[in-house]
């Protein structure tokens, strides 16, 4: 009879997920890295849109897409946010209506995202919806450059996705992680309105400048997202993201001036986002999910505008510093915003 003992089922479950764990901390740093180069490295037009895009993809989707599906939601999130364009008339003739009208696309969308609705789909109709309308106040074509960068950075994003998962495959015995429990329509109702009025002071003041102010755009997207995944501690959370992704962004830039190459800004990046993606994966994380998130998504926006400043001959570091104090102004304001509504909601005797 032998004497060994029996394998340990339990240390076996443990050891295939910090397998997996790694594997999806790779997909999310090496993916991200391959969408801030592709787009930096082809100039495209507002390039960062497609590492934020697969920031949230490859964050969110744990499994490769379809190249059928892959279209299919580009060509969804294409005619979704075209849809904004149907708003710049009543901006630039009827403005009270027009912003009562993307406030209420924003409220309907994050409310899908809520009410057990894909939860990637609610973020880009968001994003699209208010980028696209701000743009098309100022410009036609600036508005459908937009409709261009979204649709061809969900592209990219969804074939990095696709190919970080044929080279870091989760393990056979790992399951795709059970879909979100949708809110009830009042708490759902409530959670969005919260989310549209972070989202909306941003979008009234890209309208005076919407080129200069789409990065604030996408910052509070970013925020309103966070804030329908954060409960108890929001705002706390909120600012400290924003701070870590702008401090993570200084330091970014001081070891890209060591050597500034496409391949180093490949590699930064890769480090960078490796080292968030392991804290976001970790078997006892410090912060919630969105925390790690949106430092992310900060660290991107800041570094983008930089490069694109300096590459357009501009003052990177009082550009840099204008653009960290207006996300946190923003940041601010979403963490009053989120403060006041949960006293009000607390103190209401009808609050469940």
């Amino acid at each position: 009879m032998s004497t060994e003992p029996a394998p340990n089922s339990t240390d076996s479950a443990g050891r295939v997920m910090r397998i997996a764990r790694g594997r999806r901390a790779l997909r999310l740093g090496i993916g991200t890295a391959l969408c801030l180069a592709t787009s930096f490295g082809l100039g495209w037009p507002i390039p960062m849109v497609a590492p934020v895009l697969g920031v949230f993809l490859l964050a969110t989707i744990s499994r490769p897409l379809p190249l059928k599906a892959a279209l299919a939601i580009v060509l969804m999130v294409m005619l979704t946010t075209g849809s904004g364009l149907l708003l710049v008339p009543l901006l630039r003739h009827y403005k009270f209506s027009g912003v009562l009208l993307v406030a209420l696309g924003l409220f309907l969308a994050f409310r899908y995202g809520l009410r057990g609705g894909n939860n990637l789909v609610s973020t880009f109709l968001a994003a699209g919806l208010t980028m696209i309308a701000a743009a098309g106040t100022a410009d036609f074509w600036l508005a459908v450059t937009v409709i261009v960068a979204l649709a061809r950075g969900l592209l990219l994003a969804a074939l990095a996705l696709t190919l970080m998962h044929w080279l870091f495959p989760d393990p056979p015995a790992v399951k795709a992680p059970p879909a979100a429990r949708p809110m009830p329509d009042s708490e759902a109702g409530w959670i969005a309105l919260r989310a549209t009025l972070v989202v909306l002071p941003a979008f009234l003041l890209a309208l005076s400048d919407p080129a200069a102010y789409m990065p604030i755009i996408m910052k509070s997207v970013s925020l309103g997202r966070q804030s329908c995944t954060t409960a108890r501690g929001a705002a706390r959370e909120l600012l400290g993201s924003t701070l870590f992704g702008g401090l993570l962004a200084i330091l970014f830039w001081c070891a890209l001036s060591l050597f500034v190459h496409l391949w180093m800004f490949f590699l930064w990046m890769a480090l960078f986002a490796l080292l968030v993606a392991r804290k976001l994966y970790a078997a006892n994380p410090t912060s919630p999910p969105g925390f790690w998130l949106n430092s992310l998504v900060t660290l991107i926006i800041l570094l983008g505008q930089s490069v694109e400043d300096s590459a357009a001959g501009k003052d990177v570091y009082t550009a840099f510093v204008v653009r960290m104090g207006l996300f946190v102004a923003v940041t601010l304001y979403a963490c009053l915003m989120l403060e006041l509504l949960d006293y009000h909601r607390r103190a209401s005797p009808h609050s469940p």
